[in-house]
């Protein structure tokens, strides 16, 4: 990977309250919410059908682990994009993580219905991991991601009523999911895969997440 071939001090990385967990090249590491375990089995999903040389958008990169992994696998442009998770300190740790890591990653400060008034282009391959169902408006998001989509949408989100055999969402109107109350929907896969479908995606594939019955990999195909 390109990149500085040292890091920073580990006094540094410790000041703020990671996400994702990061080793930088002198050893410093940052400890976050989403360990090691956890997140090689979603890098493995996330970039299942990924091809060096592709171009990526990171929608939701919050530190910036997905966009580093995606220039670590020779990615000939990522953007990273973000807004609430980049508010306080979210920007100094994705700054942080990126200046030593991956100096080479643009970071576009905005939210992913903005996409439509920037002018950043389009997209072989576009990452979307657990934004979704923080959206209050999640088949607008898709139709706007399908626009800035030239091939493969990535989708990884909660889901629930996996019982129930119609395309439905569960709404969450309080802080129900996980006590938080950013959280508003839990789409079943029949309902996510339609929306891709009648966003302009060809083809959907599922996969349930391995280390979490209640999340998935939904993988768009234009």
């Amino acid at each position: 990977m390109e990149g500085m071939t040292d890091g920073p001090a580990q006094t540094e990385v410790d000041e703020f309250n990671w996400w994702h967990t990061f080793t930088f090249s002198n050893g410093a590491k940052a400890r976050g919410v989403k360990n090691e375990i956890l997140l090689d089995v979603e890098t493995e999903h996330a970039f299942r059908y990924f091809r060096s040389g592709s171009t990526v958008l990171d929608v939701g990169a919050a530190n910036g682990y997905f966009s580093i992994e995606a220039v670590r696998r020779g990615a000939k442009r990522v953007v990273a994009l973000e807004k609430w998770g980049w508010l306080g300190d979210g920007f100094k740790q994705f700054e942080l993580a990126r200046r030593y890591l991956a100096p080479e990653i643009e970071a576009v400060h905005h939210d992913v219905m903005d996409l439509r008034s920037l002018s950043i282009g389009k997209f072989d391959y576009v990452l979307f991991m657990g934004v979704l169902y923080h959206l209050k408006n999640p088949l607008h998001a898709l139709e706007v991601l399908a626009e800035s989509t030239l091939e493969h949408l990535v989708v990884e989100t909660h889901i629930d009523i996996t019982d129930y055999d119609r395309p439905a969402m569960v709404f969450y109107p309080g802080s129900e999911l996980n006590a938080d109350a950013s959280n508003w929907w839990g789409p079943n896969v029949q309902c996510v895969t339609e929306m891709l479908k009648i966003v302009g995606f060809a083809r959907v594939e599922y996969l349930i997440h391995p280390l979490a019955p209640d999340r998935g990999f939904f993988y768009a195909f234009k």
